[in-house]
């Protein structure tokens, strides 16, 4: 949940994006899947950053491609690859119901939603958080990653006033 990040700042190569998000996730996450779930996360977030400006509708398409290509076989990628055949207008109960909402805390039962989430809401930062918290389940990791991929491609402007006011300092 807390890689996206990483793909950022590795979002102009991808398969360093993936090396690197493999081997930040052995230090806590030694499990495979968890290890593709990091992965496929830091690439959604990658393609997050790269596609910020471009229309909307071309997004889910790409951020889907990529981590599919880059994520390895699992039930994570399996479950990605699921989502990819659900359309944005599906209720939320039904996709959450099809792809996990994080109630097992298992990676194969988050990430394909956090990612469903993010390639179908990337360009609105309060609708994003707020339409994956709805879904109950482990909102918090849901939340921290889907909104740490669609903070990249909605900017900083796409993030209310108030809620930037009221977070804590970064000390560097």
């Amino acid at each position: 949940m807390r890689v996206a990040p990483l793909g950022a700042y590795f979002a102009d190569d991808l398969g360093r994006c993936a090396a690197e998000a493999r081997a930040s996730s052995l230090v806590t996450h030694t499990h495979p899947e968890g290890v593709a779930g990091a992965i496929a996360v830091a690439v959604v977030a990658a393609m997050a950053w790269q596609l910020r400006g471009s229309p909307h509708a071309e997004r889910p398409r790409k951020f889907f491609d990529e981590a599919l290509r880059l994520t390895p076989e699992s039930e994570v990628r399996r479950g990605i690859l699921l989502a990819t055949q659900m359309p944005p207008e599906i209720p939320l109960r039904e996709v959450a119901k099809a792809l996990g909402n994080g109630s097992l805390v298992t990676a194969p039962d988050t990430v394909p939603f956090c990612v469903w989430m993010a390639a179908h809401h990337s360009d609105n930062f309060v609708e994003a958080l707020a339409r994956t918290i709805q879904v109950g389940g482990d909102c918090d990791t849901n939340a921290a990653i889907v909104c740490g991929i669609v903070a990249l491609s909605a900017g900083r402007e796409g993030i209310p006033p108030d809620w930037l006011k009221a977070r804590e300092r970064v000390q560097v």
